[in-house]
């Protein structure tokens, strides 16, 4: 795989108080299997899809324990300048870039609206090794009470160009790197509770979106949207047993015309 260009998501991983429930429930749900935690690096342990690394789980480190979420990581050719770029547009970076071995180094921030995000400049480990395959990544939303600082922030901090869904009923973004759609951002409606802040949704690959979610139900996730067919794939929203919210998309299943969009 060659190192993915700078604002492309390139890795996802979460922190679980109970790293093996976490690894039984994803296991069963998105089918992964999982490497040898490594204690040097914090019993930090990577999910497999049919052999190819696709995410990763870690306990939480002392002082650390709160609800679990994932993390999107975006690529960049230099965590350090990132950072920069992140400070300088009004975000606020968490973790200073800190170099994980030859893997890489990574630096967590939190956008001006509120959601954390992670960096990552690759060294032997570059990201994902699959995508948009059974199991592995597939997309990625920002949802955000406040658009406006979310969509200024990123295009600033990334080499992103903006368009958006042509209907008034909803408030969706689209970042382009090049010809390639990387990420969207939808604003949050009534519909989420006040005390949920803003965060990134990430989406995993699966064959059959009905089934995951009956398997996710029968292990304790909590189903909060879909079934849902669209011109992407049929998806659903979910939360874990242990609060991360997440999603899984049949990219197989469509229904309907793709929409109208703009230039921003």
């Amino acid at each position: 795989m060659a190192v993915q260009p700078e604002g492309k998501p390139c890795w996802a991983d979460a922190m679980f108080g109970d790293l093996e429930g976490a690894k039984r429930f994803y296991g069963e749900v998105l089918g992964w299997t999982f490497g040898e935690s490594s204690s040097e690096y914090g019993h930090y342990t990577q999910a497999y899809a049919d052999g190819k690394a696709v995410a990763a789980v870690v306990p939480p480190m002392p002082g650390q324990e709160g609800q679990s979420q994932w993390c999107l990581y975006f690529a960049s050719p230099d965590a350090a300048a990132t950072a920069e770029k992140i400070r300088e547009n009004g975000g606020e970076v968490l973790m200073e870039p800190m170099q994980v071995g030859d893997f890489g180094t990574m630096c967590l921030a939190r956008e001006p609206s509120g959601a954390v995000f992670g960096v990552w400049q690759g060294g032997t480990h570059e990201g994902f090794e699959a995508v948009a395959a059974p199991g592995a990544y597939c997309w990625a939303e920002v949802f955000t009470r406040e658009p406006e600082k979310a969509d200024g922030f990123l295009s600033a901090v990334f080499p992103f160009r903006m368009k958006e869904i042509e209907d008034h009923a909803i408030d969706f973004r689209m970042f382009d790197i090049g010809e390639e759609t990387v990420l969207g951002r939808m604003k949050m409606t009534d519909d989420f509770p006040p005390e949920v802040p803003s965060y990134i949704n990430v989406y995993f690959t699966v064959d059959d979106c009905d089934e995951a979610v009956a398997r996710a139900t029968k292990l304790g996730g909590i189903l909060r949207f879909g079934p849902m067919s669209s011109p992407f794939g049929r998806f659903a929203a979910l939360s874990d047993p242990q609060g991360a919210n997440f999603s899984v998309i049949d990219i197989t299943t469509t229904e309907g015309e793709m929409p109208r969009v703009k230039d921003v």
